[in-house]
């Protein structure tokens, strides 16, 4: 009887195994909600996914497209996502409406740039400053010239008016700016309806490939010193249940970085296949990815001061009321974990 018994029982666990049931040998998987902005700054998320490295961590995502981080916000609020991959002007804010939210790793930096559209594109000429130029077109059509970029409080919107009022020192008269989503400012701009906008890749090789007339007028740096891009945020109540797994993710995205940086042609299947929706082709997300508007940057630290340069110019602008604290904001352990480890 106990040889039968435990033949039995022997069979059944042969059996569970067949099926796919978990064992204590194997890693559970954790699903997790993603919320992303369709920029070549989210590259190394798409890397990491596609080389499985977040699978190992037992990450298993589901990804979600929004059009600016301050309406990702909303998800990350209501609890439909768990992680936000967006700029980081929006987190800060989140932060002092009670929204538990930390940040573990950046992807990129001084991605926002800014182009001009032909029409406005002829009157930036060499030894013509920024300032110049605006006034010299509104001087010429009789209108300020239309620049569009993404909500107030979001990273292209502050990066934009920090360029305009204290880099070029535009005169306000002469420009005008048109608060719109990222798939109408790339549209916008190549259709002529605003004469500037604040783009990041891959919609700057889009633009630029699809009108040569239409010129890049100014760098991410030169817009806002230090600028800070896109970041990787965790929900506080994932990363407490799920260290391990936020760990993972982390480490990926550090691995990612180097992938990119030492092999970009292998980066480009999975970055067209999250990104180009059967729109933007290889040829162009591998242009994307060597564009002078690409910066892939992983460690959170970096970020840190230009992310409160950024806040203090928001209080400035009057998108915030006041200067919130950046205490609990970013998590830098899990970056300092991984760099050990890579």
């Amino acid at each position: 009887m106990k040889r039968r018994s435990f033949l039995n029982v022997a069979g059944l666990l042969a059996v569970a195994l067949a099926a796919g049931t978990p064992t204590y040998a194997q890693k559970a998987s954790i699903p997790a909600r993603v919320g992303v902005i369709p920029v070549i700054g989210t590259a190394p998320l798409f890397v990491a996914q596609n080389e499985g490295w977040l699978k190992d961590g037992g990450l298993e995502l589901s990804v979600t497209t929004f059009e600016s981080g301050p309406n990702m916000i909303q998800a990350l609020a209501s609890g439909t996502i768990d992680i936000y991959v967006a700029g980081v002007a929006p987190l800060a804010v989140a932060r002092s409406k009670g929204i538990d939210v930390r940040v573990v790793a950046a992807t990129a930096t001084a991605e926002n740039v800014f182009v001009a559209s032909p029409k406005l594109a002829q009157y930036f000429t060499p030894g013509t400053s920024h300032a110049a130029a605006f006034k010299a077109y509104r001087a010429a059509e009789g209108k300020p010239a239309r620049l569009a970029t993404q909500p107030a409080g979001s990273v292209p919107n502050t990066t934009l008016q920090y360029w305009l009022w204290e880099q070029a020192k535009a005169d306000k008269a002469d420009v005008e700016i048109v608060p719109m989503g990222i798939d109408a400012t790339q549209q916008a701009v190549l259709a002529g309806a605003v004469e500037g906008a604040t783009i990041r890749e891959p919609a700057v090789t889009i633009v630029t490939g699809r009108n040569p007339g239409i010129k890049l007028v100014a760098l991410g740096d030169e817009m806002f010193p230090g600028q800070p891009g896109t970041v990787v945020a965790v929900s506080g109540a994932f990363l407490e249940k799920n260290p391990a797994a936020v760990q993972a993710l982390v480490t990926g995205l550090v691995k990612s970085a180097d992938l990119l940086a030492k092999t970009p042609d292998k980066a480009v299947p999975p970055i067209e296949a999250a990104l180009g929706k059967g729109i933007v082709d290889s040829a162009t997300i591998r242009q994307a990815l060597a564009s002078p508007a690409t910066k892939f940057l992983i460690d959170p630290r970096a970020i840190v001061e230009p992310a409160r340069a950024m806040q203090a110019y928001q209080v400035k602008l009057g998108s915030l009321d006041k200067e919130l604290p950046f205490e609990g904001l970013f998590d830098t352990r899990f970056f300092e974990q991984a760099s050990k480890t890579n």
